[in-house]
Order: C-alpha cells, then sequence, then structure tokens
C-alpha cells in the first residue's frame, strides 16, 4: 500500500443545520430509508445517523448497484439482515429494483400500520424520511420512486438545500432533506473511498495521489475489467509500484507530454473518470467484516 494518503474534510455549513433539520423532522415521519453507495457502503453510511434517528424502523437502499461486484452486496444484504434492517440493491439512474420499494416500507411498518387499521383507519398513510451523503442519489430515487421530475439532480455534491415532500402513492409520502457528510473523517481512507467515488467535491484533494492510492486498491483486488482494459495480463501487479502502474496506464493509452514523459495528471483523471462510471468492471471496495483497507 502506498503511503500517500491524504485529510481530505469537507463539511459545507449548511451540513450542520441539516442534523438539526433530521432531528426535528423525525416526529413527521414513520421511517428512515438511507440511500448509500452499494461500492463502498462503510463509508457512505453518516456514522451520526444511528444516533440521530433512534429508534425509527429502517430501510437501506444500496445504490448504484450495478456498479458494485454483485456477490459483495448480497453480503451486504444479509449482513443487515441480521442487525433486523431491511436492504435493497438498487439503481436510481436505471431504476432497477425501485419498484420492490413501496412494498419494503409497508413489511417495515407492517406493525404500525396494524395498529392504525385496528383503531379505524382503512388506509394510514406512511411517511418516511430520505437520508444519505452528498451525490448519493438521493434526487434519482425520488424522481423515480414519484414518477416525475420535481427534485434536482446533478451529478454534483450538495445540490439539494430544503427539506421538500413528494407523494409517492395513495397511502405512501416521502421526505427529503439535504445531504449529510460527517465532520471529519476518524479514517483517512473513508475520505479516500469517498473521493474515488465522486460523493467529495474534486477540489479538495490531489488527483494524482488519489489515483494512485485507487491503484492501490485496484491491484490487491485485481478486478478482470481492469486488467483487460488497461491491458494489464502481463503485468505483475503485486511487484509493481502504484505511481509506476499510472505511469504504464498513461503510456498505454498515450499520454506523451513533451520529451515523452508521461502526463501523469492526465492519467490520473482518465483512471478516476472511468472507475467512477464502473468502466473498469463492477467493484465494491469494502465487505462486511468493516475492515477499510
Amino acid at each position: 500500500m502506498s503511503n500517500n494518503q491524504q485529510t481530505i474534510q469537507w463539511f459545507p455549513g449548511h451540513m450542520t443545520k441539516t442534523k438539526r433539520q433530521i432531528q426535528a423532522n423525525l416526529k413527521l415521519v414513520d421511517a428512515v430509508a438511507e440511500i448509500i453507495d452499494a461500492r463502498i457502503p462503510v463509508s457512505s453510511r453518516n456514522p451520526d445517523l444511528n444516533k440521530l434517528i433512534q429508534n425509527k424502523p429502517r430501510i437501506i437502499l444500496m445504490n448504484k448497484c450495478d456498479m458494485a461486484n454483485q456477490t459483495a452486496t448480497k453480503m451486504w444484504i444479509n449482513h443487515y439482515a441480521k442487525q433486523g434492517i431491511t436492504a435493497l440493491a438498487v439503481d436510481c439512474k436505471s431504476g432497477r429494483n425501485l419498484n420492490r420499494f413501496p412494498a419494503a416500507a409497508e413489511s417495515v411498518l407492517k406493525e404500525k400500520t396494524d395498529r392504525l387499521k385496528a383503531k379505524g383507519m382503512k388506509n394510514p398513510t406512511l411517511r418516511i424520511m430520505i437520508v444519505g451523503i452528498p451525490n448519493v442519489g438521493k434526487s434519482s430515487f425520488i424522481n423515480k420512486t414519484a414518477g416525475q421530475n420535481r427534485a434536482k439532480a446533478e451529478d454534483r455534491p450538495g445540490v439539494t438545500r430544503g427539506n421538500q415532500w413528494f407523494t409517492i402513492s395513495k397511502t405512501l409520502e416521502m421526505l427529503d432533506t439535504p445531504g449529510v457528510l460527517w465532520p471529519r473523517f476518524d479514517d483517512k481512507t473513508v475520505g479516500e473511498h469517498l473521493a474515488f467515488t465522486g460523493a467529495v467535491n474534486d477540489r479538495v484533494y490531489d488527483n494524482e495521489l488519489l489515483a494512485v492510492r485507487l491503484l492501490d486498491f485496484l491491484k490487491d483486488l485485481k478486478p478482470e475489467g481492469f486488467i483487460s482494459r488497461f491491458k494489464l495480463e502481463n503485468t505483475d501487479l503485486d511487484g509493481i509500484e502504484s505511481y509506476e502502474l499510472l505511469n504504464l496506464i498513461g503510456k498505454k493509452r498515450g499520454m506523451l507530454v513533451s520529451g515523452g514523459e508521461i502526463d501523469t495528471g492526465r492519467a490520473a483523471i482518465m483512471l478516476l473518470d472511468e472507475f467512477r462510471a464502473a468502466k473498469l468492471g463492477r467493484i465494491t471496495l469494502e465487505m462486511p467484516n468493516g475492515d477499510l483497507k
């Protein structure tokens, strides 16, 4: 592993306000749906949410599942199930599996629904708060689920600013909140993983150092898509340094500058872009044992 870890800090002031909003609005909802990135299930969850949400029923939506390793995603779903938490593998852009969300919400809240029906309410309305870190897919989820582009979706961290209610059906409403990101990263690897996937603003880190760190992970995981895309079949990934590998990748892509040197800055941006677009294969960086490499 490289020692070139960066301390990535990103905590816009509006996110402190968001924590207070979540606490204030919890009394308005029956459950919480937490959207996370299936590629980094640990790093894309806010550690403060457990305390904020308290005992509210919860559904975890593992977004971008089409970019994550399928076996790893199944392991995570089983991991959450053992904790009594319902988790769904979804893709908010394509809409994959989002049709399963209303039924999952009804199942999670069945006990409350039964109590309300026993009191004479025929079709009680269920209200669910949507939470998650910036750029994790909340707006895309709401747009797909609500069937209309009412929530602003943008591939840029921190777009949503205020609370919004959305009617999903006659018996289901959702409350959207701005993204929540913690004020500091206790583990530098958490910040790196968020940066790898584009959850952190590009301006707060060095692309070249970040690409070298990503290569540390890719060398260890050896995903077939990564190896074939850069024609690394004959490269000793265990013996090559990550910066040397970045140079090799840049050379293979013809990223040369005057004098024949490799434009590693350009190669770094290309590598990060292709990882974020899943062009290197379906890759999960974190497993349910909780270890961050």
